[in-house]
């Protein structure tokens, strides 16, 4: 396997990646009994602050449950091709007709696998988790296993 390549390699000119609009599919609370359908919109900021940048986006459930979120995400770059995006987000939930999670504020933690086109956009597998980080009294949390698609946003 490549090593981690320098983000200068990996990204196209100088370093920067553009601004990237994230459509994602998937299987949602695939550990419990409330399982739903899941689409989700992201905006993927494309500058970096330190090492991360910024995400904003919503999903929504079969059984009506949404959530709107904003927070942070890391590209590592695997060679040219491959890019693991870790990414952490608060936000605002509603169950509808889905699990309940315990209360409005909920937090949303993922991790993807893209495989990167020459055209940047990117084509992922990832997994989710949501909880609220037991600051309510009832924390039974869910998980999602989906397909992402990445299309780059204007170029750089």
């Amino acid at each position: 396997m490549t090593a981690v390549a320098p983000a200068a390699q990996a990204q196209d000119k100088g370093g920067v990646d553009p601004s990237f609009l994230a459509i994602s599919a998937g299987y949602h609370d695939i550990a419990d009994d409330h399982d739903a359908f899941e689409g989700r919109v992201e905006y993927r900021h494309g500058e970096k602050f330190w090492i991360f940048k910024p995400v904003v986006g919503v999903l929504a459930t079969s059984d009506e449950a949404v959530m709107g979120y904003a927070g942070v995400l890391v590209d590592i770059y695997f060679g040219r091709r491959w890019v693991l995006t870790p990414a952490f987000t608060p936000g605002l939930y509603r169950k509808g007709d889905g699990k309940d999670l315990g209360g409005t504020i909920e937090f949303k933690s993922q991790i993807e696998l893209s495989y990167r086109f020459d055209n940047r956009s990117r084509l992922g597998v990832g997994i989710s988790h949501i909880s609220n980080a037991s600051i309510y009294d009832s924390n039974p949390g869910t998980e999602t296993v989906f397909l992402t698609y990445t299309l780059p946003l204007g170029g750089r």
